[in-house]
Parts: C-alpha cells; sequence; structure tokens
C-alpha cells in the first residue's frame, strides 16, 4: 500500500511539473541565473564561502523572480522522480526518508549508524564521512536527489563502492575519475565492490551540483 501510494503521488508531481513547464521557456535571464549558481558552488568549493553564498542568493533571485512557474515544475518533477526512485532503490521494507527545502548535512565526526536511506532537497550541502560509519547491513543503498547540491562523500578503500550519478549542470568526481559541464552522467564501481564485507551503492541526481567522492 505504501509503495503503491508513493507511485500515484510521483506521477501526479511529475505530470503538474511537466504542464506548468510546457508553457515556459528559458530566457536570457534564466541562463545568466543558472551560471551565478553554478560559480557559487564552485566559490564555495573552493574556499570563498562568503562569495560564493552570496553569488548563489543572487542566482537565485533572478532564477526566482522572472521563471516562478518554472522553478515550481522543475521542483514537483524533482520530486515525483524521486519517489520513483527511492521505491525502485530501495528493496528492503524500510528505510530512512528525507524531504526538505535548505538542508545540511554534515555526519562522520563520530561513529554514526550507517542504513539505506533516500534524501531529497531543493538546496542542499551534504558531507558524509563514511570512515566511522557503522553498516545496518551488509549493502546499503543512499539515494540523494534534488534540485542544488554541494556533495561530498568520503569512503573507505575497503568498501565496496558504486555510483550512478548525473547533473545537468556542474561537475562531479569518483576518485581519479572527473565529468564536467552540460549533462553529465557517471557510472563507477570498485574492483572489489563484489567482494567486500561492506557495500554502498549510491543514486545521485541533481540539476545543478558539485559532487565529490573520495576514495581513501
Amino acid at each position: 500500500m505504501y509503495r503503491k501510494r508513493n507511485r500515484n503521488i510521483a506521477l501526479v508531481l511529475i505530470g503538474a511539473g511537466v504542464f506548468m513547464l510546457a508553457d515556459n521557456h528559458l530566457g536570457f535571464f534564466t541562463v545568466v541565473a543558472l551560471f551565478l549558481l553554478l560559480l557559487g558552488v564552485h566559490k564555495v568549493r573552493t574556499g570563498s564561502e562568503r562569495r560564493g553564498y552570496v553569488l548563489m542568493a543572487i542566482g537565485l533571485l533572478l532564477l526566482v523572480g522572472g521563471n516562478l512557474p518554472m522553478i515550481l515544475a522543475v521542483i514537483l518533477i524533482s520530486l515525483g522522480l524521486f519517489y520513483r526512485k527511492s521505491r525502485r532503490m530501495h528493496r528492503e521494507a524500510r528505510y530512512f526518508q528525507k524531504k526538505s527545502i535548505i538542508e545540511s548535512i554534515r555526519w562522520g565526526r563520530d561513529p554514526w549508524i550507517l542504513r539505506s536511506m533516500s534524501i531529497w532537497n531543493v538546496l542542499g550541502e551534504l558531507q558524509m564521512d563514511l570512515t566511522y560509519a557503522i553498516p545496518e547491513q551488509k549493502e546499503t543503498t543512499i539515494v540523494l536527489q534534488g534540485v542544488i547540491a554541494d556533495v561530498d562523500i568520503i569512503v573507505p578503500e575497503d568498501m565496496g563502492l558504486s555510483v550512478t550519478a548525473s547533473v545537468v549542470l556542474g561537475q562531479m568526481s569518483v576518485g581519479f575519475d572527473k565529468e564536467a559541464g552540460v549533462l553529465n552522467k557517471m557510472v563507477w564501481q570498485s574492483p572489489n565492490y563484489w567482494t567486500a564485507d561492506r557495500q554502498l551503492k549510491l543514486e545521485i541526481s541533481y540539476i545543478i551540483a558539485d559532487i565529490d567522492i573520495k576514495i581513501v
């Protein structure tokens, strides 16, 4: 019953988003706003946090000010796809799910319980250090999805890792592999994935994002 309800919610959200997008198009200010958002994410990543957040705020104001219906459409479609992906990826009955407008997650300074989860946000900052993570089960599935995000994940080398990541605009790196630009997708799997005692499957999807997955 829960999975069927999530499927229905997903279809309604995606349908509403597509309907709203049908009557809108990208203009000059939208392109400028997206550029400022991406530049802001890059500044935050390179240490210029104050300048980065200012650029992101300006970009967000430009984007919302002239394209509110389009923004709402993108959010609805993203949330609908999130419900569908969560239902597909999490075969187990129980998993942690969280949805928010703005999110800042920093896990890893102390030992913490690693469980299968799905996290969606409009604007998010996610830092996960799995060095001291204690998995609940052998294979853990994490779904990260939303609109704009800065994602940093540290994975110990003895943990088997499988990554499927996609961003419309931005950059992503897994180990020494890196992709940047527009419409990027990366599928990556560590050589020890099937033989490792602990396995982590990451499904990451954002509109604009800077994704950095380090293996230490």
